[in-house]
């Protein structure tokens, strides 16, 4: 299978990657359009892992916590290309655990970097919330991580990320972690933004919003002019399904979305639209429009109940950014392998009379 690499090129290369915490598969699906072939991934969520098999019933999908995750009972994995995924997003060392007495989040992140430990991949991938990266509150956590990957031989590389900037129809910027073994870093380019803008609200949602004949559609498409905003998907423990706290949820009526609750079915066809009768006049999404915010491609289905459903998606990370990130590391590797092999066809004798 051929991929596209982050210029452009079409490569032939193909990787092995390990996905934790992989969630609903944004992260996987465009690694693999990128050029990695998942080896295992796995989740604590039955209802995610479910999802991971019914689109790709060829993966080998484990449900386990990555807290009691044993590598020896994978051990295929080890030294595989990348190891990557969308770490549970850290809390603010001042306000996290304090109620709950503990911080759930940050053993996550300290068992990935321990999975680094033993399996020792060549890259490592991993997607956060943009405070980790930018915020002083989070130094310590910073300081820790870079100094264990050290230890262990790999340089880092920390960066804030707007998915917008890669054609995803919504303003989602996400925290990133990037380490290769060794000197591979040297290597590596992290993606430009693309010239072009990604598409309005109206312009990505217009075919779906209209399926069911809503003759109303293109007056809404035209209301919603501007990128979406950040997709939020809430917490698994509590709460139901919608687009977020109350500044969300008026950012939303501003473009006719009701971003309280999500919807089980497109507009019908004599659905009238009206921002001023308050909710009753604005349409809400359904899971595969926020899907398709989220650059979810049409055919990948999300299983489970919606809140459910909603969970997965909402806490993804964006396939077309995933895509590029997978294109930018397969770039390095295969300047690293090729030059690895133009070196080993060079007889012995010269390689001593480089010395």
């Amino acid at each position: 299978m051929a991929v596209e690499s982050a210029d452009g090129r079409v490569a032939s290369n193909r990787f092995k990657s390990l996905e934790i915490c992989a969630g609903a598969g944004g992260l996987a699906l465009g690694l693999e359009q990128a050029g990695f072939d998942p080896i295992l991934l796995i989740d604590n969520r039955d209802v995610a892992c479910e999802t991971l098999r019914f689109n790709r019933p060829g993966w080998d999908v484990r449900e386990v916590d990555l807290l009691t995750f044993d590598p020896d009972t994978a051990r295929h994995v080890y030294d595989v290309d990348l190891l990557s995924g969308g770490l549970p997003r850290v809390k603010s060392p001042a306000t996290a655990g304090r109620a709950r007495g503990d911080d759930m989040e940050l053993a996550v992140l300290r068992a990935a970097v321990d999975l680094v430990h033993a399996v020792q991949p060549r890259v490592v991938l991993f997607e956060n919330v943009p405070e980790l990266i930018r915020k002083d509150a989070f130094a310590e956590i910073r300081a820790f991580v870079t100094e264990e990957l050290d230890h262990l031989g790999y340089r880092l590389q920390w960066r804030v990320v707007d998915a917008a900037h890669h054609g995803v129809p919504q303003h989602r910027e996400v925290g990133l972690l990037v380490a290769f073994k060794g000197d591979l870093i040297d290597r590596f380019v992290w993606p430009e933004p693309r010239l072009s803008p990604p598409p309005t609200l109206g312009e990505a949602l217009r075919e779906s919003m209209g399926a069911d004949g809503w003759i109303g559609v293109d007056a809404w498409a035209a209301l919603a002019c501007e990128i979406a905003p950040t997709i939020i998907g809430g917490s698994w423990e509590r709460g139901g399904a919608d687009l977020g706290p109350s500044g969300a949820k008026r950012k939303w009526a501003r473009w006719g979305v009701d971003g309280g609750t999500i919807g089980d079915a497109v507009p019908p066809a004599d659905f009238l639209l009206d921002p001023s009768l308050g909710r009753e006049g604005l349409v809400p999404l359904t899971v595969e429009q926020v899907a398709l915010l989220q650059g979810f491609p049409p055919d990948w289905t999300i299983t489970g109940r919606k809140t459910r459903r909603y969970r997965q998606v909402g806490n993804a990370t964006p396939p077309p950014l995933a895509r590029v990130l997978g294109a930018a590391v397969v770039d390095a590797l295969t300047t690293a392998n090729d030059e690895d092999v133009g070196t080993a066809s060079i007889p012995s004798s010269r390689l001593l009379d480089r010395r």
